[in-house]
Order: structure tokens, then sequence, then C-alpha cells
């Protein structure tokens, strides 16, 4: 039996089982889902440095859509604010590294 104690996709008891095994798995809620989800986050970010790929790039969207909802927002919501920042402030794909600001 091998233990685990960290937050996992949805869909991962009903995977595991559709291969014959069993998993127990509990859900937490409120400031324990930010606490997991933070952690997932960083998780993810550490796979994205070292793996460079898109599916890591993914996992770490999803996370963000989850820690939105547990914020009380919708996936809607926080994509409209990106966007609303990216029109504001642009965003990061021309490599622009600041250096000095004069007085």
């Amino acid at each position: 039996m091998k233990k685990y104690d960290k937050l996992v996709r949805d869909l991962i008891p009903e995977i595991i089982n559709n291969t014959g095994k069993k998993c127990d798995f509990e859900i937490v809620h409120n400031n324990e889902l930010t606490d997991r989800l933070e952690e997932k986050l960083k998780e993810e970010v550490n796979e994205y440095i070292e793996d460079k790929n898109i599916e890591e790039l993914a996992d770490i969207m999803e996370v963000l859509f989850g820690l939105a909802k547990n914020m009380g927002y919708t996936e809607e919501e926080l994509i409209h604010t990106r966007n609303e920042k990216l029109k504001e402030r642009g965003g990061f794909k021309n490599g622009l590294v600041l250096k000095r600001v004069y007085e």
C-alpha cells in the first residue's frame, strides 16, 4: 500500500478504481483547501521548472482556477481580470527587464 497526503485532481479516485485498485480520500474545504492548493501550486511550478512542458503549464492553470473558485471567483472572472491587466499593463511576451528609473 502506497501512502499519499496531497491534493489530486477530481477524477483520480475514479481512475484508480477503474484499474482494479482501491483508494481512500477525504474532501477538504475553506482554509485547508487553500493551503493544499498553495502547496499544489508550488509543486506544479517546480515540476514545470524541471520539465518545461505544456502539461505542467496546464496543471498550474488548473490549480489557479481552483484557488480562484475557493476564493469565490469563477474561471471567467480570473480570465477577465487577467485580460484587463493585460490591456492596462501588458503581458510578459517581450522579455522586458526594467533596470532603472530616473527622476
